[in-house]
């Protein structure tokens, strides 16, 4: 583990599970989707291809504030269209900076024009934290004389 990993490794740990909705669906369907499955994220994906994201962020902007209905709302009036994404191939690295870069905290995984998965900020760090356990464990075996000379 290191965040020179590729995200496929953590695509490959986590799951490549995709909770998606389309764009003529309603915001309250989506809200009640995320609530279901405990995600602050959904696809927007319309005839197999990824158009938007809607966060609970996009949700609290958008309609909230804005005295909408959700129940009367449709999810492309508030999703973010043309979502940034990223490769399998791309780092962890490179991750974390596009996510802090342009402060998001979901980004799909995109290969071939097929979405595969999803990464959260929290799945970034936790791989990160893992990555530096790691580091410190071999280096208390390198120091402890673990390992062969």
């Amino acid at each position: 583990m290191k965040i020179h990993d590729c995200i496929s490794a953590i695509i490959s740990r986590k799951g490549s599970d995709i909770w998606s909705i389309p764009s003529d669906a309603s915001v309250y369907s989506a809200i009640e989707t995320m609530a279901d499955r405990r995600i602050g994220a959904l696809l927007v994906i319309d005839e197999g291809r990824l158009v938007g994201i809607l966060s609970e962020r996009d949700y609290a902007r958008k309609v909230m504030l804005k005295g909408k209905s959700s129940k009367d709302t449709f999810v492309r009036e508030i999703m973010t269209p043309s979502p940034i994404s990223i490769g399998l191939d791309t780092t962890v690295d490179e991750a974390m900076r596009i996510i802090t870069t342009n402060r998001i905290r979901h980004l799909p995984v995109v290969d071939r024009d097929r979405v595969v998965g999803i990464l959260s900020i929290g799945d970034v760090v936790n791989w990160i934290i893992a990555s530096q356990d790691q580091a410190i464990e071999h280096l208390e075996n390198y120091i402890a004389g673990g390992y062969p000379r």
